[in-house]
């Protein structure tokens, strides 16, 4: 397996991260489970999933407790407040049985939060770095002028895009674009 630096971390992650989405469709924690350890003994580190994706946390913290020091976990919240947030924050963090979160990703929000906005979401976000609850902050989008004002902004440690949505024009922008910061 072939590993690589995510985005501005210092994470070192698998080129191939599992998708946690689709576990949420596997009935049984115990099948959930083997098949993650599965990525786990195929060279896979990097685990990514969302609060939204019904139970697919909980099958990740289930399946990886034993090994969590040695995997990369990011999950992502919808949050739309600083409040909200941390409520999301710590549900997760029950949820993956950890007590802090690789990769903490706002999951595509309609505008780019900034420290000192009124949603109080970059605040909650540094807040909660600064408690060790995550270790670095990333954006998640699908619109590509939100992605690109993200990315522009410089508060964030990764941009998680669906590249297959694009055009080659658009593709080629925002990688180009990602190439320069």
């Amino acid at each position: 397996m072939e590993y690589i630096t995510l985005g501005k971390t210092d994470l070192m992650v698998s080129r191939t991260a599992f998708g946690a989405l689709p576990i949420q469709r596997i009935p049984s924690i115990a099948e959930a489970s083997a098949l993650l350890r599965t990525a786990w003994d195929g060279g896979i580190n990097f685990f990514d999933t969302a609060r939204s994706y019904t139970d697919s946390e909980e099958k990740l913290g289930f399946a990886l407790d034993e090994i969590r020091n040695d995997v990369i976990i990011a999950t992502k919240t919808a949050s739309r407040t600083g409040k909200d947030l941390k409520i999301d924050l710590e549900t997760s963090l029950s949820n993956l049985q950890t007590d802090y979160i690789d990769l903490y990703q706002l999951h595509n929000p309609s505008f780019v939060p900034h420290p000192g906005g009124a949603d109080g979401i970059y605040d909650a976000l540094l807040q909660a770095k600064k408690e060790g609850k995550i270790r670095y902050i990333g954006f998640t989008n699908h619109s590509r002028q939100i992605s690109l004002s993200a990315i522009e902004s410089g508060l964030y440690d990764t941009l998680q895009y669906p590249l297959s949505y694009l055009s080659r024009e658009d593709d080629l922008g925002v990688a180009h674009l990602c190439e320069e910061k």
